[in-house]
């Protein structure tokens, strides 16, 4: 029960690696407070998190023995990002663990050049302003505290370049260097912020994860291949595993790291050590 006392805002909860973080979190004692978009956007071209699947992520997390607040927001809007912490500290008193998780793959496939003002916008106001202003929000009560950990979920995305994938490598660069900044800021409070750059993940149907498949359509890679395409990339010759994200997002949330602040921590499969 490394999270015993503590409450976790999860953005993004709905499936995938917020499921995942949520449900590991839950195990671990923590009570939660889990955000999604829950509904389509027009601008991405694939559904996101349903209202459905976040309260399927809820339901799994009370079954573990965690009490839940669970909020439909959008991290591109200011005044719902901010109606959201506030409703957390109304039911819990204080956030303690922040993970930005929340972010979307496409629109993508296409040249740097090709992208449209909107396609543009949608995804660093999603990928990158939304983790800030999540941070924004929630650094405050932390501050107070003199205690705190902001997991910021970037990707290898964020260490190298991806060819037609120019908002999303901007979007994930950005957030190492919101990382790197933000440290330093909250350093003095006992604050620690973080990025997790998580390789290829598989799309386990657990969790409804649908990540790499929408990446696999955005490069025109066979959706019933893609799994065998992106293994040729990983020098371990395996896909990374949800749980292997959330085990280590739940390292960086609790007792055992308290002095790891401001770092990049790969789990890729050695994919960014070549």
């Amino acid at each position: 029960m490394r999270l015993s006392g503590l409450t976790a805002v999860i953005t993004g909860a709905a499936r995938g690696l917020g499921r995942e973080c949520a449900v590991t979190f839950a195990e671990h004692g923590a009570d939660l407070v889990l955000l999604d978009v829950g509904q389509d956007l027009d601008q991405v071209p694939y559904p996101l998190g349903s209202a459905g699947q976040l309260a399927h992520t809820a339901r799994l997390c009370e079954e573990r023995g965690a009490a839940v607040l669970s909020v439909t927001a959008d991290v591109r809007d200011p005044a719902a990002v901010t109606d959201a912490v506030e409703q957390a500290l109304d039911r819990f008193g204080t956030v303690d663990v922040l993970v930005n998780n929340a972010g979307i793959a496409a629109p993508s496939g296409r040249a740097a050049h090709e992208i449209s003002e909107e396609q543009w916008a949608v995804m660093i106001d999603t990928d990158l302003s939304g983790a800030w202003r999540m941070t924004k929000a929630v650094a405050p009560t932390m501050i107070a505290r003199q205690s705190g950990s902001v997991i910021n979920i970037s990707s290898t995305a964020g260490l190298v370049g991806y060819r037609h994938f120019a908002g999303y490598v901007a979007a994930k660069h950005g957030l190492i260097g919101l990382t790197k900044a933000a440290a330093l800021d909250y350093a003095p409070h006992r604050v620690r912020v973080n990025a997790l750059c998580p390789g290829s993940v598989r799309d386990d149907p657990a969790v409804e994860g649908r990540m790499l498949s929408e990446i696999a359509r955005s490069l025109e890679v066979p959706v019933a291949d893609h799994e065998k395409t992106f293994v040729q990339s990983q020098p371990m010759n395996t896909l990374i595993e949800p749980s292997d994200i959330a085990g280590a997002a739940l390292w960086l949330a609790g007792p055992d790291s308290p002095q790891v602040t401001g770092s990049v921590l790969t789990v890729d499969g050695g994919f960014t050590a070549r």
